[in-house]
């Protein structure tokens, strides 16, 4: 008996994969790029730690004394034997006096219009909480503004970040979950679409106290 052909099953083949499942499969990709460049990023820190100071004239002392990390930590960074926490990166890129994003290796863009390509974005995961500091916006010569995104685990947080050597402000524009930050002794609580801004003028901390993971944009820009 001949039986007479399915035209839904025909229509579905006509159709071809879902374009749901080709999305899905980009993003997969473009997650396993950002974790490629992530581990590239944190496997060339030690390198760039060096040759900055190096640069600079400075002493493996003088670095320590800039920065307040231990003489013995920054040898073991420069050869790729210890791998910094956020603060400890954010304390560094300070005693060298250039920012967090230089230090990571981040290349000015050129003057004009310019983009940064997510494929192309700059990641830094904190080793031990799985903070993870991303670079949105293309870096500038002489400072300005810039964009970066975090990404705080449930339970974890930035650790307590120091005061920039020249006056800051941060905003803050939450996107997932909610974030606490704990500013001069005081503390402030913000959600999704919330916002918060603050000068950074004493070392402050960013929390995420929640059970699922906390999103938000940060932009700061250079008043000094």
């Amino acid at each position: 008996m001949k039986t007479s052909p399915n035209p839904d099953r025909a229509l579905t083949a006509d159709i071809g994969p879902s374009p749901l499942g080709d999305e899905s499969s980009e993003h997969d990709r473009d997650a396993e790029s950002q974790g490629r460049l992530c581990e590239t990023v944190s496997k060339n820190l030690g390198g760039r730690v060096r040759d900055l100071r190096k640069k600079r004239g400075l002493t493996l002392n003088e670095l320590s004394g800039r920065s307040q990390v231990s003489r013995a930590f920054l040898s073991a960074i420069e050869r790729s034997e210890k791998s910094p926490t956020l603060p400890i990166v954010v304390r560094i890129a300070r005693g060298l006096n250039v920012s967090m994003s230089s230090l990571l290796g981040v290349e000015p863009a050129a003057t004009g219009v310019a983009s940064n390509r997510s494929a192309d974005q700059v990641t830094f995961r904190d080793p031990q909480s799985g903070f993870e500091r991303t670079v949105l916006s293309p870096l500038r010569e002489g400072g300005g503004a810039e964009i970066v995104k975090h990404c705080i685990p449930p339970g974890q947080s930035s650790g307590l970040l120091p005061v920039y050597p020249t006056a800051v402000e941060k905003h803050i524009l939450m996107q997932e979950g909610e974030l606490t930050a704990l500013i001069d002794d005081q503390e402030y609580k913000i959600s999704s679409g919330d916002t918060l801004s603050f000068m950074i003028e004493s070392s402050y901390r960013l929390c995420n106290e929640g059970s699922v993971p906390c999103v938000y944009i940060v932009v700061m820009v250079e008043r000094g």
